[in-house]
């Protein structure tokens, strides 16, 4: 059979993990139009005949402000020399900021194939696609160039096939009938963090982390707790809203996510703690689990 391992890079909020969800067929990443959303390399398994294709859905690559965000830009920039093809993400010309340029200044160095996939094409004119491609395409970095449009499905069948083209003789990694190989308690976690960025807004910013504390299977529910932490005290108080409207909001949004991805009952329990500053703290983003 055919395998092999392909990196999707790009900046912040182009629609990384919304791709690797709609080649998947299934959600294993969460997605938000909020910048940043993925924090971990998130492995989705696209397994068909005789063909598997492992996507590491890596975090936004951008200038690190803190220590969360040089943890962040290691890890995407970390799979370029592990993977057998890079997917570098767009979803307009370099002119619209320093974020792709700077991605691409990176991918000059590495001799693993890239392949570019200009996405959000349903708000574009044909018109703007194509003065996107030639500009790209006039570098001379890419093996091929598409245009997709995650969110409606455009075009996917065109990037799996693409994909399969990179692959080589190799072993199946992964057992045929999972689609991700990261444990139901980090699934969880990202679902409920998924649900504090939605249901915010933007009223409380990116440092939210999630910490499951309990997650017990039982034969007709399963019972969760999840710790959410916040870096001001202010921010707690936000996420719980007035009289826990919106902490309760958050927890049912996440409990029927949840229920429909273990299939019983749930019994979710949370609380708000203030850590200030954990973004900054490698204890804490060890606990967290975004680094050894």
């Amino acid at each position: 059979m055919k395998s092999g391992f392909i990196a999707i890079v790009g900046r912040p909020n182009v629609g990384k993990s919304t791709l690797m969800n709609a080649v998947l067929g299934e959600k294993v990443a969460i997605t938000t139009d909020k910048p940043q959303t993925t924090r971990n390399t998130i492995r989705g398994i696209y397994t068909e005949d005789e063909l598997q294709m492992i996507f590491v859905d890596t975090p936004g690559i951008h200038k690190p402000r803190n220590k969360l965000g040089e943890y962040m830009t290691e890890m995407a920039t970390g799979t370029f020399d592990d993977v057998d093809l890079i997917l570098f993400i767009v979803d307009g010309s370099m002119s619209k900021g320093p974020g792709d340029r700077y991605i691409l200044e990176m991918l000059k160095k590495v001799e693993t194939p890239v392949v570019l996939v200009i996405n959000k094409t349903d708000t574009m004119s044909p018109d703007e696609f194509r003065s996107i491609y030639e500009e790209y395409d006039e570098t001379g970095m890419f093996r091929e160039i598409l245009g997709t449009s995650a969110t409606e499905g455009v075009n996917i069948d065109r990037v799996i096939s693409t994909c399969a083209e990179f692959m080589e003789e190799g072993p199946m990694y992964f057992p045929p009938d999972i689609v991700t190989e990261n444990p139901l308690r980090f699934i969880v976690s990202e679902i409920i963090r998924e649900k504090i960025l939605l249901y915010l807004r933007d009223e409380v910013p990116h440092g939210v982390a999630v910490e499951i504390e309990e997650y017990v299977e039982e034969e007709n529910v399963t019972r969760i707790s999840a710790v959410i932490y916040c870096e001001k005290k202010s921010h707690k108080g936000m996420i719980i809203g007035k009289g826990g409207r919106k902490l309760k909001g958050i927890g049912k949004s996440a409990r029927e996510e949840i229920e429909a991805l273990v299939g019983t009952r749930v019994f979710l329990q949370t609380w708000v703690k203030v850590r200030e500053n954990w973004r900054d703290s490698d204890i804490a983003l060890s606990n967290f689990g975004y680094k050894e």
